[in-house]
């Protein structure tokens, strides 16, 4: 399996951060049509976790992890609705492990996207350039979200 490396994160980050309001919606739009139901399974963990600074986090997140995945020039197929049924309960069963003893070696090896997954961990703990940090209970919410994003991208790579 063909892994994101850091280089194409950080070029993922560069070109995301660096757009303007109108390419950054143009980029959403690119992105979200690529992938619409993953979007979708997405942004409704903002809905059932009642969490409206979560829905622009993760907009944000799609589409640079999307790019990360450009970069790295790994295309995907479109993620389906069976993709996510059948990732679910094993993706929670292995978070209910992770959590019990917070094992990153538990979440690298069912994301199989290691510098992806670190890169999350250190998006959620650290503070922004601007030295504002997320309240803990949105930093969980948007690093359980994004892990689930990235491991269905990874599983959906096309060979």
């Amino acid at each position: 399996m063909k892994h994101v490396s850091l280089a194409s994160i950080e070029k993922a980050i560069k070109k995301v951060d660096n757009l303007d309001d109108d390419g950054l919606e143009k980029f959403s739009e690119t992105c979200a049509l690529s992938q619409e139901v993953l979007l979708g399974y997405v942004m409704s963990a903002a809905i059932e976790y009642n969490n409206e600074k979560l829905e622009g986090l993760l907009i944000y997140y799609f589409c640079l992890i999307s790019e990360c995945f450009n970069q790295e020039q790994i295309r995907t197929r479109a993620v389906t609705e069976d993709d996510i049924d059948q990732f679910e309960e094993p993706y929670f069963d292995m978070l209910d492990a992770y959590f019990e003893n917070e094992n990153d070696d538990v979440l690298e090896e069912f994301c199989d996207q290691p510098h992806l997954t670190q890169f999350m961990a250190m998006e959620i703990s650290t503070e922004d350039d601007d030295g504002t940090t997320l309240d803990d209970e949105t930093a969980t919410q948007l690093f359980i979200v994004t892990l689930a994003m990235i491991t269905l991208m990874n599983r959906a790579i096309e060979e």
